[in-house]
């Protein structure tokens, strides 16, 4: 079943006003409903190297999954419905190749990246992510931040060394704890949640939550409701106005109509005789 037509969606990346170029990397695919964006890190391009490595890995082998697999089964052993087990294997093979290229090329030695993926099916989306790259969504009036950030910053708050709100105002907000390419392998923080029709959500690296309130971000999406493009480009414009210190990256995806799972053959059976 393609999903086309069932979301409004943008992807927008910038630089910045600080950095001279870009180690964000996002792609989509909408027919399969598949979103991802990741955050290079690593001395001169190798972050770019290690986000587009990213990318493009999990876009290529999730969309090789969703053909392959049923994507509606269950993984006894988990309970994970398989498009999440997709998405995360997806994300441990593109943890391989970024370190493999670390260690066998001198220039893109301690590269690594961040990263945070979406895949929507049956009226739920599988969410992954890795490090501080984050998903929100505002449903109605409610906006909240689905994932948490793997960082020594949000390990404190955990702890209660710090409020929410003293995290939000902290300085050193970018010490992660997890990436990929770092290590030979990786944890992926995975879950599923369900989707409604109106839902928004936004995948962004951390250079928007960095300067612009969660406040600000939810006040944007309310205000230019149901256009993607000026919600993107108002998102991107208020994080340069507040300084713009590094590149970001926004995916903002709208849900305009329900996507239930077709029904197979054997479930039909059961629905006129059941």
């Amino acid at each position: 079943m393609s999903l086309r037509g069932k979301f409004a969606h943008v992807e927008l990346t910038d630089v910045g006003r600080v950095r001279d170029h870009n180690e964000d990397a996002i792609a989509c695919a909408p027919d399969i409903g598949l979103w991802v964006l990741a955050d290079g890190m690593g001395g001169y391009n190798a972050g770019e190297v290690a986000s587009g490595i990213a990318v493009k890995t999990v876009v290529e082998l999730v969309t090789e999954g969703c053909k392959r697999e049923k994507r509606n089964a269950i993984e006894p052993e988990t309970g994970l419905m398989r498009q999440t087990i997709v998405l995360r294997d997806a994300i441990a093979r593109a943890n391989k190749i970024i370190n493999q290229t670390a260690q066998t090329q001198p220039q893109c030695e301690g590269m690594g990246t961040t990263l945070v993926a979406c895949l929507f099916y049956d009226n739920h989306v599988s969410v992954a992510h890795v490090g501080d790259s984050r998903l929100y969504r505002l449903r109605g009036n409610k906006f909240e931040q689905i994932t948490m950030d793997h960082s020594l910053l949000q390990e404190l708050v955990d702890r209660g060394f710090y409020s929410p709100e003293e995290a939000q105002r902290s300085t050193n907000r970018n010490y992660v704890t997890r990436a990929l390419g770092v290590e030979a392998t990786v944890d992926v923080e995975v879950q599923e949640i369900d989707v409604q029709r109106g839902d928004y959500y936004l995948l962004c690296s951390d250079g928007l939550p960095d300067m612009v309130e969660d406040e600000d971000i939810h006040l944007t999406i309310s205000t230019f409701e149901n256009d993607v493009q000026t919600i993107a480009e108002q998102l991107i414009k208020l994080t340069n106005d507040n300084g713009g210190r590094d590149n970001v990256s926004v995916g903002l995806v709208h849900v305009i109509d329900s996507f239930p799972a077709e029904e197979g053959l054997l479930g039909k059976f059961r629905s006129l005789f059941g």
